[in-house]
């Protein structure tokens, strides 16, 4: 059953449970970090942007885990298959990143001796500037990408329970087809990102999570036919009886379907990849690129990651039956494992 969530709410009742469960196409829900009645140690925000032209791509995190802050920037060239990675840690952040309470307003400033990493958000648009000294090789990182947010485009959102416990819940939003603009400087390199074929996705999470999960996410964005397309596909946590997390999007309207499978190599992860869907709507072949393993083990904390980039063809097919042909279009794909 996909559960569409229509009416503006707040996220969380008196006991700190759901009040809805399901889906929509905007942050309608309202999030607070004050009505959150689980441990404070569990809770968990962060803000993803993934921002990718046809040969490189950019990436940054910046996290509130309340045990631990985590900052994290990547470089990727695709042409060259290598990425270049740089991270710093805080411990006991316990929510003085202040993270905003929706996607809609709010900025974000991370500022060491190192890093200056800013979120900007404006009516229609999206800032980052970054200005990261050494970020790699003694190289410094600096730039700025503006995203494109028009007011009609429409989004994944999900609010999903666990059963374990009824005080955890994760409320996601992921805003695809994002057009991008801008310039970062590494050392002598620019990497330059142009609206014609450069686009961002954000991934804005806010919960509180049980200590051991699984998830699969897979993300696109670009353009088919001079129109902006793009999908979020994904799994593996949670109780989502309510709904899924799969939905397309095409010239800025969203279209919800049903279940998707990754059906991953085992071999390896830069074989070619799978995704089918219990409603065909979805049907894709994929070709990796790129494979950003990360693998931390701290003993209670562990995290296995596998964000693989690569090319996806096939078929989506939109509510009124219309079927997008999709052809090398540039995406991600991930499996990620955690235990925090």
């Amino acid at each position: 059953m996909q559960n569409q969530i229509t009416i503006n709410d707040k996220l969380l009742n008196q006991k700190g449970i759901l009040n809805h469960a399901g889906w929509a196409t905007d942050l309608i829900l309202e999030y607070n970090r004050t009505d959150i009645k689980a441990s404070k140690y569990k809770i968990k925000e962060w803000d993803y942007y993934c921002i990718l032209s046809e040969n490189k791509g950019v990436a940054f995190t910046i996290a509130d885990n309340s045990y631990i802050g985590f900052i994290a920037v990547t470089i990727f060239d695709f042409d060259k298959a290598e990425e270049i990675s740089n991270s710093i840690i805080v411990p006991l952040t316990m929510g003085s990143f202040n993270m905003p309470s929706s996607s809609k307003n709010g900025d974000i400033h991370f500022k060491n001796k190192n890093i200056s990493l800013k979120y900007i958000r404006e009516k229609d648009s999206r800032i980052i500037e970054i200005d990261y000294l050494n970020f790699s090789n003694k190289l410094n990182l600096k730039g700025k990408i503006v995203l494109q947010q028009a007011e009609k485009l429409e989004s994944m959102v999900i609010a999903t329970p666990f059963s374990e416990n009824p005080k955890a819940f994760y409320y996601n939003q992921k805003i695809n087809c994002m057009p991008a603009k801008g310039e970062l400087s590494f050392g002598t390199d620019k990497i330059i990102f142009s609206p014609e074929n450069s686009f961002g996705v954000l991934d804005w999470g806010r919960g509180v999570w049980t200590y051991s999960n699984t998830w699969y996410w897979g993300s696109a964005s670009g353009k088919i036919d001079g129109k902006l397309f793009g999908f979020n596909i994904g799994y593996g946590f949670g109780d989502t009886s309510k709904a899924s997390e799969n939905m397309l999007f095409f010239d800025g309207k969203a279209h919800k379907f049903d279940q998707v499978k990754f059906h991953i190599p085992k071999e390896s992860y830069l074989k070619p990849w799978k995704f089918t869907s219990n409603d065909a709507r979805f049907e894709m072949d994929f070709t990796p690129i790129l494979d950003r393993y990360s693998n931390t083990n701290l003993l209670i904390i562990k995290s296995t990651q596998h964000q693989v980039f690569g090319r996806f063809s096939g078929k989506a097919i939109l509510n009124d039956g219309t079927e997008i042909i999709v052809k090398n279009f540039l995406g991600f794909a991930e499996k990620v494992m955690n235990r925090w």
